[in-house]
């Protein structure tokens, strides 16, 4: 293993698009002047008015028209008043959102079996682009900012791999990396990348998951408490091949997740899972986007997070997509939240375009609540006191998907965390009622 440290031209091949948000005229497209992928065009009906104007004024409107680039400069600088920032601070995320980040190979431990490498690759290796490219700035900005890539490769063998990487000595700096996950053809394994420590990080994860391989990737972010982590996740699912994705985000002040998944070949089948819990202040993001762009598809989306203490924040976006060619698909997503105290905000928006009208089905959900009283009422009816009843009837909501991983020692590690995450909020809202009694007083 060594680390690269390179400043060679880019070679990333991405011409010349509009930036995001930024209106364009579809008769441009039209005609051939600016390529098709990503530009506003003539959505939801959207025509010229009579009083001018309304063919040049056609914003992006929906996820499947953003403009993809791995350019800094082909995106505007972020104001928040853009429909895919409009939740996020912006002024503990801005050092990520401009040049100058440090890209440069960073420390980390690999943990791996025979059929799995892991290496630093240059900034302008062959595989820098295979499953996607940046649809927002601060995703270009790190795209841009690489020195190397972390090369991760998934061996096609008769064993389950298994490949777990730490990373725990960011610093304090702006800092930009970007990795790459390959599943040969026919592989099988897990890779796990477990973030910890402190961190100002922007990335870019690319995730390639070859014909008939069978891949589980989780991403962890078990943070210090003042962590700020954006990171972009593009996968492509090739051809009869199956894709879990978990996200876990418990540690951090500021973490954004935004993971998407092209199923672009017959038959590729996808699982996004995701688990998180928010303390006070703390604002956890996560985007999801499921793209079906070929016959035969499936995907499944279920994410689900609790919320405790004074301005703890939660936003989850769900993007399904089903496209002209997604004949057969087979598609569901949908969020649930618990709010364990007053105080916080669980924003959740899930969204369904569909294209085609020969589909198995299709179908999202989203709801946020509090306990349900009668499960509370139901256990300490049997004995169980009150704060106990309440830490099973969590538990039991969030276990359910830490138990998708199929990694018991993560999972254990998982439910513990949650655990002390409940003590720890408990800690928190006891003491803080003393304080607020004596100010009523």
């Amino acid at each position: 293993m060594s680390n690269t440290s390179t400043n060679p031209t880019p070679t990333d091949g991405a011409t010349t698009v509009p930036h995001i948000d930024q209106p364009v005229e579809p008769s441009a497209v039209a005609q051939g002047k600016r390529p098709a992928t990503g530009q506003g065009t003539e959505q939801h009906g959207a025509r010229a008015h009579s009083d001018g104007g309304w063919d040049t004024k056609v914003p992006v409107q929906t996820r499947s028209e953003r403009p993809q680039s791995g350019e800094l400069d082909a995106f505007p600088p972020v104001t928040g008043r853009e429909v895919n920032w409009k939740f996020a601070p912006l002024a503990k995320l801005q050092p990520l959102l401009d040049s100058g980040l440090d890209g440069s190979a960073y420390p980390f431990l690999a943990r791996q079996t025979e059929g799995a490498d892991v290496e630093w690759g240059r900034r302008d290796d062959p595989v820098v682009g295979t499953a996607g490219l940046p649809e927002d700035r601060a995703a270009a900005a790190a795209w841009t900012a690489r020195d190397a890539v972390l090369k991760v490769t998934v061996k096609a063998t008769e064993a389950h791999e298994s490949i777990s990487i730490t990373r725990s000595d960011f610093g304090t700096q702006p800092r930009a990396a970007h990795t790459v996950i390959t599943a040969e053809q026919h592989a099988q394994g897990i890779v796990v990348i477990d973030n910890r420590g402190t961190a100002l990080l922007s990335e870019n994860v690319e995730i390639v998951v070859r014909d008939g391989a069978r891949l589980t990737v989780v991403s962890l972010q078990d943070w210090d408490d003042d962590a700020v982590h954006v990171s972009t996740q593009f996968a492509e699912v090739g051809r009869d091949a199956f894709l879990k994705h978990v996200v876990v985000s418990l540690g951090g002040d500021v973490v954004r997740v935004n993971p998407s998944t092209h199923l672009g070949a017959q038959g590729a089948d996808t699982e996004m899972y995701g688990v998180y819990f928010a303390d006070a202040g703390q604002y956890i993001e996560q985007q999801v986007y499921v793209n079906h762009d070929a016959p035969n598809t499936r995907g499944r989306v279920n994410y689900k997070g609790a919320l405790q203490g004074e301005g703890a924040h939660t936003v989850w976006i769900g993007d399904v997509l089903i496209g002209r060619d997604g004949d057969g698909t087979d598609s569901y997503e949908q969020n649930r939240n618990l709010v364990l105290t007053d105080g916080t905000r669980a924003d959740s928006i899930p969204n369904l375009e569909i294209e085609t009208g020969n589909i198995e089905g299709a179908g999202h959900a989203s709801a946020t609540g509090r306990f349900d009283d009668e499960q509370l009422f139901y256990l300490q009816a049997r004995g169980i006191p009150e704060e106990e009843a309440r830490r099973l009837v969590v538990l039991g909501f969030l276990v359910e998907v830490i138990q998708k991983i199929g990694a018991p020692e993560l999972e254990e590690r998982l439910i513990a965390a949650v655990e002390q995450e409940l003590a720890d909020g408990r800690t928190a809202v006891a003491a803080a009622e003393p304080e607020a009694e004596q100010a009523d007083a």
